[in-house]
């Protein structure tokens, strides 16, 4: 009689229990909740739970917890149309410096959640959510490349001291580009060597007419599709940020096609406020504070002219010039960190080859004096008004980060340090890298799958996999015997681990997702059969 060594019957059964315990937390499901997270530096403290607690309990809304972490407060219900009530609530409790979202929370017991043990994520189709297709305005993008360009190729022929006439951007029939007037073909052809030079893939044609020497400058088309897909990518990492706000668990974001993105957000009920998430635009700018003039005097009316008042993102207000030295558009990359002498948190940020010419022009002549950072964010929101009708309500929202001193001439790169925590620095680090859409996105498509159908899918995969494994079961007892209930046992232990490791590894599931598992219950004990035949 075959026997096995004694350590790998111990490797089976400790392979078994930890599958069993990282497969439990699939059974206990999930609690519909809702997710208050700050937008700006708002405090997550006992006083925003007690406040939140208290609204609920005034409004008689049962609720079953309040969980609350470092970044959000979580409250729980039993069920979903208690949980659509008590939405409205707290937004209008919390007000705009909280976001409110809806979403599912995973009802696991502390002592699961110690070790780590989460159950699987569940898809679109089974726990219910939106469904957008967006589409990236890309006549937009080749707009914004050109008047880019007509920008610096002034600058780039003034640094030259080359003497034009005109530089504008042209439109004729399908054709665009860029177009330079020059008083005589000297000049012109010095300008196409220069421009050449210092940009690729550009297509140069000199046309003479009106007594005077043209240059027209069109993108070439492997410039035209390098632009594009930097738009689209850069759209699709603002998506990915933007839905963080949403706290969505598992979301797909991915391209679809040439200019079309595909957005899927599990467990979102809020329609309306996810397209006003989605669809935001967002610009950064940078400013030079006006130190020269009484702040005091500006808030009691008196602002000078070429100046303005900014909301700070502390409560206070600060006196800019209105002139705008940089935008985000020049950033190429940003990251968090931390200052190696004083341990205080610091945002890196490095900007392209132009960005970095005007940055250092502006740095070098303002060494000593402050530079504040503003994220400017055109939102639109629905709102009810007093009869109950809805109205869409369109925002323009400037705020200034952080307006830190310049200490010396900055260049490509340079750092942004004031008063901030790390998770301030890392949510400034994501609006300097990602804040803005490079080019509009207009919705294509909308579904929404309810938490109630997403519900009934689940049941019903459930039942199938049970029914499945209940036929399988009692064909293999009535047809083997003894051997069956040995291959029955076998089976059993697979569909446990099958559930163990896809937890482990965080997996979403979905319908095909299931009937893949009912599949494995059917095909499982396909050795078992052959063998005891």
């Amino acid at each position: 009689m075959n026997q096995y060594p004694l350590w790998k019957n111990l490797l089976v059964l400790v392979v078994l229990v930890a599958g069993a315990i990282y497969a439990l937390p699939n059974i206990y499901g999930s609690n519909p909740a809702i997710q208050i997270s700050p937008r700006t530096d708002a405090a997550v403290d006992q006083l925003l739970e007690d406040q939140i607690g208290e609204a609920l309990v005034e409004a008689d809304i049962d609720f079953l917890s309040i969980e609350r972490d470092a970044d959000s407060v979580l409250v729980r219900f039993d069920q979903v149309d208690t949980q659509l009530a008590a939405q409205p609530l707290i937004r209008n409790e919390l007000g705009r410096a909280y976001g409110v979202a809806l979403n599912l929370a995973p009802a696991t017991p502390d002592w699961l959640t110690e070790v780590d043990a989460a159950p699987m994520f569940l898809g679109l189709d089974l726990r219910g959510g939106v469904h957008f297709l967006l589409e990236v305005d890309m006549p937009v993008v080749l707009l914004q490349a050109q008047e880019r360009m007509v920008t610096d190729f002034k600058a780039l022929l003034r640094d030259d001291k080359l003497r034009y006439t005109t530089v504008k951007r042209f439109e004729r029939g399908e054709s665009t580009g860029i177009e330079l007037r020059f008083r005589n073909a000297e000049n012109r052809d010095k300008a196409e060597v220069l421009i050449a030079d210092s940009y690729q893939g550009l297509e140069f044609s000199q046309v003479d007419r009106e007594g005077d020497f043209w240059l027209e400058v069109r993108l070439g088309e492997q410039l035209i599709r390098d632009s594009e897909s930097q738009a689209l990518k850069q759209n699709i990492l603002t998506l990915r940020n933007r839905v963080n706000e949403l706290g969505v668990a598992e979301p797909v974001i991915q391209q679809q096609g040439r200019n079309r993105v595909i957005v899927q957000l599990p467990g979102v009920q809020d329609t309306v406020r996810a397209r006003e998430l989605l669809g935001a635009t967002a610009t950064l700018q940078f400013k030079a504070v006006d130190e020269a003039n009484s702040l005091e005097a500006a808030i009691a009316g008196r602002t000078p002219p070429g100046s303005a008042l900014y909301p700070h993102r502390d409560g206070s207000q600060i006196l800019l010039k209105k002139r705008t030295v940089l935008t985000g558009e020049y950033i190429t990359n940003a990251g968090s960190g931390l200052d190696s002498q004083t341990g205080e948190p610091l945002v890196n940020v490095s900007l392209d080859g132009r960005g970095a010419k005007i940055w250092a022009n502006f740095t070098g002549k303002n060494i000593g004096k402050r530079m504040a950072v503003i994220f400017v964010e055109n939102k639109k929101y629905t709102v009810i008004d007093d009869d109950g009708e809805q109205r869409t309500v369109e925002e323009r929202v400037e705020e200034v980060i952080t307006a830190p001193v310049i200490r010396d001439q900055l260049g490509a790169r340079f750092q942004i340090s004031g008063s901030m925590n790390s998770r301030e620095a890392r949510d400034l680090a994501l609006l300097l890298r990602a804040g803005s859409l490079a080019a509009p996105m207009h919705f294509v498509e909308e579904r929404t799958v309810g938490p109630s159908l997403g519900l009934d899918n689940v049941r019903q995969g459930v039942r199938s996999v049970i029914f499945g494994l209940l036929l399988v079961i009692a064909f293999m007892v009535a047809w083997y015997r003894g051997f069956g209930l040995v291959a029955n046992t076998a089976l059993a232990l697979n569909l446990m681990l099958m559930i163990a490791v896809l937890s482990l590894l965080q997996a979403t599931l979905t319908l095909p997702g299931i009937a893949g598992v009912v599949l494995t219950v059917g095909m499982a004990v396909d050795a078992n059969v052959l063998i005891f035949e």
